[in-house]
């Protein structure tokens, strides 16, 4: 194999290592959103941030729905509505949504109808997972936009968070 046929490999796998780079600092990002919207308003922890093309923060939030009183705060829908507000509109085209748990179908159609580019999810739902667990909403040929999906990105830790969540709401331990 002549010497410049690896360097295309060297390449793809060098981009690859550093996207899972950046994945795994944005998911950490989420981490600690989830961590705040327990700590401090005893939510499901759930936390998403929303990340332009170029690396900014576009928006940001964890789960309000129980606080608000709000079944559609979502902590993907609040990052979305906070992306909107601040770039004055609701297409948020080339973005990458962090997300701790996989979406739900409410969250999911959002991303599609905004058109966002990328999701990246941590623990996997195998109750109303919309991207790909229960259902593939994101992937569905018959939507006029779809949206990439890389799941399982800190999903251990995302998922044991999730886990001691509901087992301290339960009044059961380890």
């Amino acid at each position: 194999m002549p010497l410049g046929d690896n360097c295309g490999l060297r390449v793809r796998n060098h981009r690859v290592s550093e996207q899972h780079d950046i994945d795994e600092r944005w998911m950490r990002h989420a981490l600690a959103l989830a961590e705040r919207a327990e700590r401090e308003h005893d939510e499901i922890p759930v936390g998403a941030v929303l990340v332009s093309a170029d690396g900014e923060v576009l928006g940001e939030g964890g789960n309000r729905n129980i606080g608000d009183r709000d079944p559609s705060a979502h902590a993907e829908i609040v990052a979305l509505r906070e992306a909107g507000r601040r770039l004055g509109n609701h297409r948020l085209l080339g973005t990458t949504l962090y997300v701790t748990l996989e979406p739900c179908a409410m969250c999911a159609m959002a991303m599609v109808h905004a058109r966002v580019a990328r999701v990246v999810y941590g623990a996997r739902d195998p109750k109303t997972g919309a991207a790909g667990s229960v259902f593939d909403l994101l992937a569905d040929p018959r939507h006029n936009h779809r949206v990439a999906v890389q799941g399982g990105v800190l999903g251990e830790e995302a998922g044991a968070r999730l886990t001691a969540y509901f087992r301290r709401k339960r009044g059961k331990s380890d």
